[in-house]
């Protein structure tokens, strides 16, 4: 081989390495199923799954969380004492972000990443991004009561991950309110 050629082909196989660990790369994948999830949310314990009906009432207050429709005619989730679990989906800036989050007692206990699929803004997949949420409610405006720091470029991952807590907050709130009325 030449000088010339196999410096061009260094230079490709550099690239290419380059881009494997790029934090583009990096930050796109499914870092928890939704089951394994729901097993260490509540383990030793296994609560069966249950659903949540969307009323127009409902419906209406979760669109304006969301600023936007909501499919669907239910949402699942895990319940244990006063302790509930959601998986809810929402478009960062063009793909879907599936998010964990638990609820005790009408706060956040945890907000997980379990699948991120857009090529920017991984950084909200972090331990130390998510653990803001903790102890968070829901005001009666639909926002969180807590500020939630930005991410330099991953603003509107951000704004998906703040929308979905806030949707659990208010699912969990109806989810006890309807155990309430039941009881």
């Amino acid at each position: 081989m030449h000088n010339s050629s196999l410096k061009a082909l260094s230079i490709v196989g550099a690239l290419l390495i380059a881009s494997l660990f790029s934090p583009a790369v990096l930050s796109k994948g499914v870092y928890q199923s939704g089951p394994e999830f729901i097993a260490q949310t509540f383990a030793p314990q296994q609560p069966q799954a249950k659903a949540l009906w969307l009323t127009p009432e409902i419906r209406q207050r979760a669109e304006s969380i969301l600023d936007r429709q909501v499919p669907g005619l239910r949402v699942r989730y895990h319940i244990l004492d006063n302790k509930s679990a959601w998986i809810l989906e929402e478009i960062g800036k063009e793909m879907p972000i599936t998010i964990g989050v638990v609820v005790t007692d009408h706060k956040i206990t945890e907000v997980k990443i379990l699948a991120y699929r857009e090529s920017r803004g991984g950084e909200v997949r972090y331990p130390a991004y998510t653990a803001q949420y903790r102890g968070a409610s829901l005001q009666s405006n639909n926002r969180l009561d807590q500020s939630i720091d930005g991410i330099t470029g991953a603003t509107l991952s951000v704004w998906a991950v703040n929308k979905v807590a806030g949707l659990a907050l208010y699912y969990h709130s109806q989810v006890v309110e309807q155990a309430v009325a039941t009881n």
